[in-house]
């Protein structure tokens, strides 16, 4: 059976289950997070929500996280393995 596109919206006063940016029927956004209940709109009253956007904690500037970058001159390369066949030299040999 085909399922694209049937599947329903949530609609206003339902509990949001994903932080994220909501867009509703009239095309206003809205950043919500999980446990809110989505909010009625002043001319349309009830409306149904659409996820446009996730949000992202360590992404929130649209840089990626200094700590998630590979570092090309990084002192410490004792602890890395950087050929697949190397294997860490363990004093216990």
């Amino acid at each position: 059976m085909e399922r694209k596109g049937k599947d329903l919206l949530p609609l206003t006063g339902e509990k949001v289950e994903v932080d994220g940016i909501y867009v509703d029927e009239d095309g206003h956004e809205q950043h919500l997070h999980r446990g809110q209940h989505f909010p009625s709109d002043v001319v349309l009253g009830d409306s149904e929500w659409k996820m446009t956007e996730y949000a992202f904690d360590n992404h929130h500037d649209g840089r990626t996280d200094e700590r998630l970058v590979p570092k090309e001159d990084d002192e410490d390369k004792k602890g890395k393995i950087t050929h697949p066949r190397r294997r860490l030299q363990r004093g216990d040999r």
